[in-house]
């Protein structure tokens, strides 16, 4: 079955004037009972922050934190020591784990682009930790580019505690990748821009399928695409 959620559907938010969101899950003070996670996916935040702003520094306890920058770049800084600015095209996971604070800071004078996602972790009581990797992948062509996984199979990508994995892809117009999945896992896609042509479904910039007790999807660009494409499991026993 495949759920299609318009870009309308989205929850906006800009609390301060620095700050641009869109919230896809229950998130701060966006609550909808029928919308608070995904398997594990907690949040999806779709954020543009503006240039010398940024979050102060903030507390995170027991969650798997993935940052993607999309454009410009973002410094991170947290109580365990780490401190590194996340550039365009790279990928940063955050393990809060028992306990640790950071800060998400925008030095340039130039907006940022940024998918924030928070996944529940397989496990309580880790050890935080941090890992950042340049993956490269808004270059990459008509190819699921896996990003973060839980999922040990999959080599020079960045590892988190779920049995999940975030792919990006960028596909051209009438290019079509197919992505194999089972009954017992869900899939989460969300586009960034053109459109697509999912299993019988048109979705455009911005619109999010979510999928369960499918075992394909053909995914067919109408137009030049950009998109983010997450394997979940379906069962918390799995997570």
């Amino acid at each position: 079955m495949l759920k299609l959620i318009p870009a309308t559907d989205r929850h906006h938010a800009a609390p301060v004037q620095w700050l641009n969101s869109y919230f896809l899950f229950s998130f701060a003070d966006y609550y909808d009972p029928n919308n608070t996670q995904f398997g594990p996916l907690r949040v999806f935040n779709d954020d543009t922050i503006q240039g010398n702003s940024g979050f102060p520094q903030h507390p995170h306890s027991e969650m798997e934190i993935v940052t993607l920058v999309l454009e410009g770049e973002l410094v991170h800084s947290d109580t365990a020591g780490n401190k590194a600015t996340i550039k365009k095209g790279e990928v940063q996971r955050m393990t809060a784990g028992t306990g640790l604070a950071h800060s998400e800071t925008n030095s340039t004078n130039k907006a940022a682009h940024i998918y924030q996602l928070w996944f529940q972790p397989n496990q309580r009581g880790l050890s935080p930790s941090y890992e950042q990797k340049d993956i490269d992948f808004l270059d990459k062509k008509n190819m699921l580019v896996p990003l973060v996984s839980g999922q040990k199979v999959l080599e020079d990508v960045v590892y988190m505690n779920s049995n999940s994995t975030i792919y990006w892809c960028n596909l051209s117009a009438d290019k079509t990748v197919t992505f194999k999945t089972f009954p017992i896992r869900n899939t989460f896609l969300y586009v960034k821009e053109g459109s697509l042509y999912i299993n019988g479904i048109d979705i455009g910039p911005n619109d999010q399928v979510r999928s369960t007790d499918e075992n394909v999807l053909e995914i067919r660009a109408s137009k030049d695409a950009q998109f983010i494409l997450i394997d979940l499991p379906s069962s918390e026993a799995n997570y």
